[in-house]
């Protein structure tokens, strides 16, 4: 088990302009399950390709532990990943695939047999140890692929997208596994999602990438909270927080045919006119005729709790906003409700730069 470090990382592919991966600064504790997240095309999966030594590094360090690792080969670096493919070799047995690496590596047969079957039992792979990957499922076949890592008793897991092949009940019963199986082992581990909801589900802190460049890094509930900038704010939680720009006016700022108290200390700190304004879904009311006029696309009926999605029009244009409803007792499409944040709890952020101001 090891730290991991990236120091001014930076991965400009042959032809590319533009980094694909930006002097990202990034400290991984000994034991911390990492998650690394954004849009497809961030740079996430090439951030862990350069940790793996699967892609070059033009500029930077990793460290490893204390050791650096920028230029040592992927074998000698002692680390095991799993791919979101599985990667499975077809004709051998589920134990065979899992000890392959061992055998590789010529640990001997007995350790070797005992390794396999420890990480079986932990992943309850056991009646399956005789069989082929054609003869399992898609989620076996990722244990599989789990086990053929643990095995090895590296310093750090590197897993990419994992889940991603996976139907939607897997998914959700898989992660739980993964974080649970993580907390045991206290192996240090980074993983890449594209999926926001498995990203603050499974990490013990959460690492936010956009156009190469790392936005923030906190733990799941900071990230929601106190979201840095814009970008963040929109990416993080499910539905998407409510972000519109709102004009400055004496106590605060115009919201629809209402104007919203913010304190003074924060508006100075802008020299726009508006201000974004982030409001989680949770945290806007629904009135009869205070705040923004909205006309109800659908409601989206999930038990207990409903989502409310609707258009308003505003400074000439039109906006999508999005309201937590009770699930049984709700406004429903067509109808034309007003919405106003409740309680105050908003997310403020300059106009220009994106940067959060409360």
């Amino acid at each position: 088990m090891a730290t991991v470090k990236f120091e001014k990382a930076t991965r400009t592919y042959p032809g590319g302009t533009t980094p694909a991966v930006d002097s990202i600064d990034l400290e991984i504790a000994d034991g911390e399950f990492l998650v690394l997240v954004g849009p497809s095309g961030c740079g996430k999966s090439t951030t862990l390709r350069m940790l793996a030594g699967l892609e070059e590094i033009n500029g930077g360090k990793v460290y490893i532990g204390d050791r650096d690792v920028t230029n040592i080969p992927p074998k000698d670096r002692d680390i095991a990943m799993v791919f979101q493919n599985y990667a499975l070799y077809p004709h051998m047995t589920v134990a065979e695939n899992m000890g392959f690496a061992l055998k590789i590596a010529g640990v001997a047969k007995e350790e070797r047999a005992a390794r396999v079957l420890d990480a079986a039992k932990l992943l309850d792979l056991e009646p399956y140890l005789n069989r082929k990957p054609k003869a399992l499922s898609g989620g076996q076949r990722q244990r599989v692929a789990m086990g053929r890592a643990i095995v090895r008793q590296p310093q750090v897991f590197l897993m990419d997208e994992p889940l991603s092949n996976l139907d939607a009940k897997l998914r959700v019963q898989t992660r739980t596994q993964i974080a649970s199986l993580q907390r045991r082992l206290g192996v240090t581990t980074v993983y890449v999602t594209h999926d926001q909801v498995e990203a603050m589900t499974m990490g013990d802190r959460v690492a936010v990438l956009k156009d190469g460049v790392l936005q923030q890094v906190a733990t799941p509930r900071e990230l929601y909270e106190a979201p840095k900038n814009v970008f963040v704010a929109g990416f993080i939680g499910s539905p998407a927080m409510n972000l519109l720009d709102a004009e400055i006016v004496d106590g605060g700022v115009k919201f629809g045919n209402t104007v919203v108290s913010i304190p003074s200390n924060i508006l100075s700190k802008t020299k726009a006119k508006k201000v974004t304004l982030g409001i989680r879904p949770e945290n806007i009311d629904v009135s009869n005729s205070k705040g923004i006029s909205v006309e109800i696309d659908v409601v989206e009926e999930l038990g207990s709790d409903g989502y409310l999605y609707g258009r308003a029009k505003l400074d000439g244009g039109e906006i999508e906003l999005v309201a937590r409803v009770d699930g049984r007792d709700h406004p429903h499409k067509g109808e034309t409700v007003f919405l106003n944040p409740e309680g105050g709890i908003m997310h403020i952020f300059d106009v220009e730069t994106g940067e959060r101001l409360n």
